[in-house]
C-alpha cells in the first residue's frame, strides 16, 4: 500500500516549504528514520525522514518548487 509523503509543518507560522534537495530517486529504499529530501523555509532548513519504511514509488515535487503544507510530494 502506498503512503503519501507531505510537506511538513516545521512551525505554526510556516504555510510553505521548498524542497532543496531529494537524498532518494524512485525505486531507493527508504527508511523511516533516514532522510528523504531537504527542506527550507522562512525560518528553518531541516532533512526530512519518510512516514514509513518501503520503496519510494514517485517523487511528485521538483526540487525549487515552494509546496503549502501537507501537500503531497511523493510515494
Amino acid at each position: 500500500m502506498a503512503v503519501d509523503v507531505v510537506m511538513p509543518q516545521m512551525g505554526e507560522s510556516i504555510v510553505e516549504g521548498t524542497i532543496t534537495k531529494w537524498l532518494k530517486k524512485p525505486g531507493d529504499k527508504v527508511e523511516r528514520e533516514q532522510p528523504l529530501f531537504e527542506i527550507s523555509t522562512d525560518k528553518v532548513d531541516a532533512e526530512i525522514a519518510p512516514p514509513a519504511s518501503g520503496t519510494l514509488q514517485d517523487i511528485k515535487v521538483n526540487e525549487g518548487q515552494p509546496q503549502p503544507i501537507t501537500h503531497v510530494v511523493a510515494l
